[in-house]
């Protein structure tokens, strides 16, 4: 899988041809080696050149021969044997250079990048290191700040920025292939000893240790419990104190230990459960392959809050006309004012001309009569949701789609008030819409698969990461949300502190623990559900309030807070203090801690010492086990879905695959056992109680994640 061809009668041109980005597999190993035992064996040949087939050079590893025993010649021999080749060899690249390919192109002698390539080390986001050399050969190219950054953060750079931090030699806007054909005719005379990094030595900064160290607090900090940036550190240490010979050791070293890993399964797992997740299939049949969607050039936003301000800005940004009605005059102006706002910054940080020209604001829903598409983001309210949906109805086309941005209404109602029920779905964007790339689209009952197909379409071109969920209170995000925050609340009652909670949830791996998230989400928001439900509101006893309500186990202390007008960073007092109103320095507030002593004396609650193992089971089991439930009620199609829905909407750790994919890692027996005790101890705790679908798994042997899809077996599933 290595094309070989002699062009200017001495160059030998070496092209890997593995679509679609030719991934260095144990075919492409084999044909480079093959290839370049020619060219170096042939006395005609006085150059060689080598480039990737269909303007790509190499994405890197097969990820997918990860799985299994390595086949073909391993990768750091076949690079150091071509580095050490007596014949100067360029790398033409063109799209990509990432990971394995680029340490491809750093044992050529000389790099020629077409202007639009990108380059980059990727693999610490697989949990790995650059394991064939990169460590060792790119500080000796660019330097120790400069590597490190690149290694430890996987950041993909252009081919400019790629030219001014010496990767390469030469960017050009013409066929790289063809240009570096030319540059290795001119290049035959010149001698390669400076031109094999491996003989370098690295340019060693005078505070070598306090950069070391510099940088690893500042991992620790950003991506507290994560392996591989670590190792990615003491793999680039080695490059500055050792001979090349012994810092590539000590790189295969390092890759070993990661390479076996749970966080490296883990990552790999999500970045293919990314791409899965883009795959649905509804009941009738029809899927993400044979169901074609609709060309949607102009949109309409209804609601310029929050959401409906971010959603706008994400439809411009991509090319979208876009109406933004609102029914306040003064409000609209507002909105106007801070959309564009919100589009010149991005602009100027992309470095393009912001769409301003695409935008349109109105008080009238008349103006809507001819777009394709309409996402509607009010007040999260039935009554006035409907109300919206029946004018709609009226004002747009027959064939508009009709979209809501609920966080858990029932699409179906709003679809059920329209002339056009197969044309309504959900598009549940995450706040702040324009920067979280998580989209939920919701399949009603009666959703045709061209919506759907519509909407997943629309929020890719978005820059989302879409996932198709089934119709239900909360969808999959906030349906499986409530037994993890119900859970942190009642170890309040048993004797735990919000900061203490939250510690042990960020030492896991979450930016934010429960409750400094509800802190900065707004913990009136919840309690506005709340009262909506029926949970709590006037007519229950403030002093003596109820600790079971709708037949459940309920915990009124959040609620308690909240009539304290304590609802978080906007005040300035939530379940912490803050130095003054939308400040973000948490603190712990004694006053809180007076509340809880306060209401365990009320109900005779003898607070316990709660462990840091109990915090994470109870919260993170209990999550899981609705995740089972979910699975089982069709409302998501594979547990890919929901880690993916986690990690890109709640901050599940990456590195921790998602709450399915964890509980897949601890053992499913562990899991069941540890809610059967839990329930036990909590027979009020209906969300406790294990999962159908988990004591199934568990009988039939615990299979791996990959396999639960075959035990799934709904009768009426909802997407």
């Amino acid at each position: 899988m290595a094309r070989y061809e002699l062009v200017k009668r001495s160059v030998a041109l070496i092209t890997l041809t593995n679509p679609p980005v030719n991934s260095l597999s144990s075919a492409v190993r084999h044909g480079i080696a093959k290839t370049m035992d020619r060219a170096l064996s042939d006395p005609k040949v006085t150059a060689v050149v080598i480039c990737g087939e269909n303007g790509r050079f190499c994405g890197g590893a097969d990820i997918r021969e990860f799985a299994g025993p390595l086949r073909g010649p391993p990768l750091l021999p076949l690079l150091d044997s071509i580095e050490a080749g007596d014949k100067p060899v360029v790398a033409a690249i063109e799209g990509v250079a990432l990971g394995g390919g680029l340490e491809l192109a750093l044992v050529c002698h000389y790099r020629i990048a077409h202007s639009k390539a990108r380059l980059g080390l990727p693999e610490v986001t697989l949990g790995l290191l650059p394991a064939a050399g990169g460590t060792q050969r790119l500080p000796r190219l660019i330097g120790i700040p400069a590597a490190l950054e690149l290694i430890t953060t996987g950041r993909h750079v252009s081919s400019q920025e790629a030219l001014k931090l010496g990767i390469v030699d030469q960017v050009t806007e013409h066929n790289a292939c063809e240009v570096a054909v030319e540059f290795a005719l001119r290049a035959v005379a010149k001698p390669l000893s400076s031109r094999r990094l491996s003989a370098l030595t690295v340019p060693c900064p005078p505070d070598l240790d306090a950069l070391l160290e510099a940088v690893t607090m500042q991992i620790q900090k950003k991506a507290r419990g994560v392996m591989a940036p670590l190792a990615c550190v003491q793999a680039v240490r080695a490059a500055a104190t050792m001979p090349y010979s012994q810092g590539i050791k000590r790189e295969s070293e390092l890759m070993a230990t990661l390479f076996n890993s749970g966080q490296a399964r883990a990552l790999q797992y999500s970045f293919f459960a990314e791409r899965t997740a883009g795959k649905w299939t509804l009941p009738s049949g029809a899927q993400w392959n044979d169901t074609k969607p609709r060309e949607i050039r102009s949109a309409a936003v209804i609601g310029l809050g929050t959401m409906g301000r971010g959603i706008a800005v994400s439809l411009a940004r991509v090319g979208i006309s876009v109406i933004a009605v609102e029914s306040d005059r003064k409000l609209m102006e507002s909105g106007r004012q801070m959309v564009i706002g919100m589009l010149e910054r991005d602009a100027k940080r992309r470095g393009v001309s912001a769409s301003l020209n695409l935008l349109k604001f109105t008080l009238s829903l008349q103006d809507l009569k001819d777009v394709d598409l309409v996402i509607e983001a009010v007040f999260e309210d039935m009554a006035l949701k409907k109300r919206v949906f029946q004018e709609l109805s009226k004002v747009c086309r027959p064939t508009t789609l009709l979209c809501s941005n609920t966080s858990g209404l029932d699409v179906d109602a709003l679809a059920g008030v329209t002339d056009r029920p197969q044309l309504v779905s959900g598009m549940h964007f995450f706040s702040p819409a324009h920067v979280m790339k998580l989209l939920e689209v919701v399949c009603g009952p009666r959703s045709s698969s061209e919506t759907i197909a519509t909407a997943m379409s629309l929020g890719k071109r978005m820059g989302k990461v879409s996932v198709a969920v089934g119709n239900c209170p909360g969808f999959v995000g906030n349906r499986m949300l409530k037994p993890y925050s119900d859970q942190a609340t009642f170890l309040l009652e048993e004797g735990a502190t919000p900061e203490q909670i939250d510690k042990v949830l960020e030492d896991f791996g979450f930016a934010m623990g429960v409750f400094r998230m509800s802190d900065l989400a707004g913990l009136d928001v919840g309690w506005r559900v709340r009262k909506e439900s029926g949970l709590t509101g006037p007519d229950v006893d403030p002093k003596n309030p109820p600790r079971r309500r709708q037949g459940r186990k309920y915990c009124p202390i959040p609620d308690m807070v909240c009539e304290q007008g304590r609802f978080g960073q906007k005040t300035g007092r939530g379940w912490y203090m803050y130095d003054k109103p939308g400040g973000t320095n948490a603190k712990p507030d004694p006053l809180i801690q007076n509340l809880l002593e306060t209401y365990r004396g009320r109900y005779g609650i003898k607070p316990r010492n709660i462990t840091e193992q109990e915090i994470i089971e109870r919260c993170l089991f209990a999550l899981a086990n609705e995740g089972f439930r979910i699975l089982k009620d069709g409302i998501a199609a594979q547990p890919e879905d929901i880690d993916v829905i986690y990690q890109f909407g709640y901050g599940f750790p990456r590195h921790r695959g998602g709450p399915m994919f964890y509980a897949s890692m601890v053992g499913l027996e562990r899991v069941l056992e540890r809610l059967e005790h839990y329930h036990q101890a909590h027979p009020d705790v209906s969300h406790l109680e294990p999962s159908p679908l988990l004591k199934k798994l568990v009988a039939c042997g615990s299979p791996p994640i990959q396999k639960w899809r075959e035990h799934i077996k709904t009768i009426h599933s909802h997407l």
